[in-house]
């Protein structure tokens, strides 16, 4: 038989035959794959060895501590390394089919090849004889091949290599491959990398946003370490993004790019000219600055290659809102007092007050004179409450009595502004009693909003001193009337008219109270300056200074007014209804203002500011007031309330004990209890149960007869029908003075009755409940007539839209008065922990923290930064 194949007639191939097929197919073609690695892998290794010998130095980090001509040099022993590594793979030459059945009939020690008989054909003539022959024999062949395998490939590499050199070139490739991923770890590029190019340093970015001071809100820094995982930063509007790049190619560009696709691009400072190093040239620094307004996105790219970027979420700065908080109203003193609300998200920069003539001067007039200047007290930045008060002293301006326009505007940090609704009021003005002093302040009114009125202002002082004699009781008021002439006669410009309508206010001023008027004056421009040193944050030199002016001014002005009240028996005293102003107190609240406004608490100590200004405009009112004989009529109906108060109080106890004591008679098992209950009544009240009894039925310490609990009663009865009466007449007398009394009086009288005929019919229980009905009807209409009091007197002397409303409970020092009326108890407020404390402790912890030996230098250097704030 032979291999050559000879025509055979055609038969149906076997399932059988077809599952021998497949299995001697798999089995050829992996004994095929193991011949191509015994041929391949040797020619092979040469090549890997070099390959990994390579690669290894690179992970090892040799090549950037080479010399570039010694890498050069390694990199072309390398390259013809590998090229001689090559040159084996001519000599290989892929296996034959015969290989391929040989080498499976030699891997399963087959006999008689019946591996290539399944391929095989029969030489020679071709009958059916020899088919079936040939058949048969195949089949024989093919039991031999069920449990056919393929044979593993022999290299034969330790042939080539005896010392086993390719183990230590695959343990430098592991060793150096884990070598690399550490910070000391070299990359393949390190050979390909001039040594010029590797020692360049990269460049370092740093990106910081800066939010307006105003905000309180720290730098935001986009390259820490904390920060690299935000995807968006939230900024307040109008901070400032900075950036640096140090040690780039120079050429690097930033731009920000809003939600709309429109992009702005940020231009770099210019270079600083850095200093000479004769060691190391200085690296280049590319600085950018920019503003943020609205969202959108930072990129910072150098060439094509983006560098950084930034998203941004920018949180809008609103505008302030400004209102009014009740009327404008006209303080003790006279001076205008405003309260408001500022509402901003960081709190306003700066208020004023606007002011406008509700009725303009004619067309042809000539002021002399501009709207007043107000600007507003600021609610502390940061706090809960959001509402302020400014009073000031205006009565002095040529525009006090008329009818003005008032509007409330404020601007925050960033230019925005707020304004308030208009108010119509009449500006307050000062009261001027003496006749004389009237007739100068209305001269000097007309020459100050019309200086074209200078003839008629000269024919009015012609007119008052045309008879000296009879119109000024001082000459001197009469010289300075006629000095005050002559110097408006000579006057021509501006400015030495309004120099005579000043001269003109001090004339009056004198006339009406002499030379207190200046000192109030001096402690009024004392108080202003302290508040503006304040206010422009002065340094501690110039707030001394300002504080001795103010403590200078103080003690002329307190000691003028003592010296008044001594000559003047009628004048208000500064002791009023045993509430005394000491010295003490006001110094020892000038030195807390002091304080405070050293220790950076300058708005608390504008709050403390302003209440000693309320304070001194309410000793100023006490001392304008005329006495006030309605006010005194209505402070004596007020007592004579309170004394009610305190009759019913203790007729309704009378009752409660005496039902007590006819609860245990009739009980029969409480007349040693009811004794000393009586007994020590007595010794605790002494009261009687009912008026004009020289004796007290219920303290006895025996028990009561049927006729003496009987006329304890009637006197009760008297007695509460009396009180209902005397509450009947104040109601007549509160009336006749204006004031409405509400339903209170009513219920209580009411209850009184009520209380009355259940004494006659001996019901103390019922009694007792229509007693505390009325008791509590009566402190309701109190607290009416107080509030009624206090409107009563805010209208005297008060504007159009707003009076002056002083507290009918305050004495002029805005203090509680000690009065017989009744207490509700309200007027009483327990402050809270100044924020002075707050700040010593927070400056003793620092103290403390930076006396610690172990702090790190950084914080030290922070906590001294601390303490050198001012």
């Amino acid at each position: 038989m032979s291999g050559q194949e000879g025509p055979m007639t055609e038969r149906p191939i076997s399932s059988g035959e077809r599952g021998l097929a497949g299995r001697l197919a798999l089995s050829r073609l992996a004994t095929r794959a193991s011949i191509v690695i015994e041929r391949g892998w040797p020619l092979i290794l040469p090549l890997a060895i070099v390959a990994s010998l390579f690669l290894s130095i690179a992970w090892f980090g040799l090549f950037p501590r080479l010399p570039d001509a010694a890498r050069i040099a390694l990199l072309i022993l390398f390259a013809l390394s590998a090229v001689a590594a090559l040159y084996p793979l001519r000599f290989f030459r892929m296996p034959s089919p015969a290989e391929v059945d040989r080498r499976i009939e030699a891997a399963n020690e087959l006999l008689h090849s019946p591996v290539q008989v399944q391929t095989d054909r029969p030489s020679g003539a071709d009958s059916l004889f020899s088919q079936a022959l040939w058949r048969e024999h195949q089949k024989r062949m093919a039991e031999r091949l069920s449990s056919l395998g393929a044979d593993r490939p022999r290299p034969r590499v330790p042939d080539y290599d005896r010392w086993g050199l390719r183990a230590l070139a695959g343990l430098l490739l592991v060793t150096g491959f884990a070598f690399s991923l550490g910070p000391f770890g070299g990359s393949i590029g390190d050979g390909f990398a001039a040594r010029a190019t590797r020692d360049a340093v990269p460049p370092r970015i740093d990106a910081w946003v800066t939010p307006p001071a105003y905000t309180g809100k720290p730098p935001l820094f986009l390259t820490a370490e904390a920060n690299q995982a935000a995807q968006t930063f939230t900024v307040p509007q109008g901070s400032d993004v900075s950036l640096r790049v140090t040690g780039g190619t120079g050429e690097e560009t930033l731009s920000y790019v809003d939600p709309n696709g429109n992009d702005r691009t940020i231009e770099p400072a210019a270079p600083k000219t850095p200093l000479p190093d004769a060691g190391q040239a200085a690296p280049k620094v590319r600085q950018f600055s920019g503003k943020l307004n609205t969202d959108g996105k930072l990129t910072l790219k150098s060439g094509e290659n983006d560098l950084g970027h930034w998203a941004f979420a920018v949180v809008p700065d609103k505008p302030p809102t400004i209102r009014f908080v009740g009327e404008p109203k006209r303080a003790a003193n006279g001076a205008i007092e405003l309260n408001y609300q500022i509402d901003d998200d960081y709190g306003a920069a700066s208020a004023k007050a606007v002011f406008e003539l509700a009725d303009p001067p004619s067309a042809g007039a000539h002021p002399l004179y501009g709207p007043p200047d107000l600007p507003l007290t600021l609610p502390r930045r940061g706090g809960k409450v959001t509402t302020a008060r400014t009073t000031k002293d205006l009565t002095e301006h040529v525009w006090a009595g008329s009818r003005i326009k008032l509007t409330l505007i404020a601007t925050d940090d960033a230019g925005q502004t707020g304004t308030s609704e208009t108010k119509t009021l009449v500006m307050p003005e000062r009261p001027f009693a003496n006749p004389l002093a009237r007739a100068v302040i209305e001269q000097r009114s007309l020459l100050a909003l019309d200086a074209n009125a200078k003839p008629r202002v000269l024919d009015l002082m012609d007119a008052i001193t045309l008879r000296p004699e009879a119109t000024f009781d001082n000459m001197s008021h009469y010289l300075a009337i006629m000095s005050a002439r002559s110097r408006l006669k000579l006057s021509e410009s501006d400015d030495q008219l309004r120099n005579e309508v000043s001269y003109l206010w001090e004339i009056a001023l004198g006339i009406e109270e002499g030379n207190l008027s200046a000192a109030e004056r001096r402690l009024r421009q004392a108080q202003q300056a302290l508040q503006d040193a304040i206010k422009n944050g002065a340094s501690d030199e110039e707030l001394d200074k300002a504080m001795k002016e103010l403590r200078e001014a103080m003690n002329q002005f307190l000691q003028e007014f003592a010296q008044r009240a001594q000559q003047n028996p009628n004048a208000p005293q500064m002791q009023q209804n045993g509430r005394e102003l000491r010295q003490s107190d006001i110094d020892r609240m000038m030195n807390e203002i002091e304080n405070l406004a050293k220790s950076g608490d300058r708005d608390r100590a504008q709050q403390l500011l302003s209440q000693l200004q309320d304070m001194m405009n309410n000793l100023q009112a006490g001392r304008q007031q005329q006495g006030g004989e309605q006010d005194s009529e209505m402070r004596q109906q007020m007592d004579k309330l309170g004394d009610i108060m305190r009759r019913q109080q203790e007729m309704m106890n009378d009752t409660f004990r005496l039902d007590q004591m006819q609860r245990g008679e009739r009980g029969q098992n409480g007349d040693q209890q009811t004794g000393q209950d009586g007994e020590q009544s007595q010794s605790e009240d002494g009261q009687q149960p009912g008026p004009g009894n020289d004796r007290d039925p219920l303290a006895r310490p025996k028990p009561m007869t049927p006729q003496e609990f009987a006329d304890a009663l009637k006197q009760l009865q008297e007695g509460q029908g009396k009180l209902q009466n005397d509450l009947e007449q104040l109601k007549k007398a509160l009336e006749g003075m204006g004031m409405q009394p509400n339903e209170g009086f009513g219920e209580a009288g009411k209850s009184m009755g009520n209380a009355e005929q259940a004494l006659g019919q001996g019901d103390g229980d019922q009694a007792v409940g229509h007693q505390g009905r009325a008791l509590e009807a009566l402190r309701r209409g109190a607290k009416d007539m107080m509030k009624q009091m206090q409107a009563m007197q805010g209208d005297q002397g008060g504007s159009e839209q707003g009076g002056r409303q002083q507290d009918a409970d305050r004495d002029p020092l805005g203090r509680p008065r000690a009065t017989k009326g009744p207490d509700d108890g309200t007027s009483v407020k327990v402050p809270d922990e100044i924020d002075v404390q707050r700040a010593r402790q927070i400056l003793d912890a620092i103290r403390k923290r930076l006396g610690n030996a172990l702090s790190p230098d950084i914080e030290r250097s922070y906590l001294e930064r601390l303490l050198e704030l001012k």
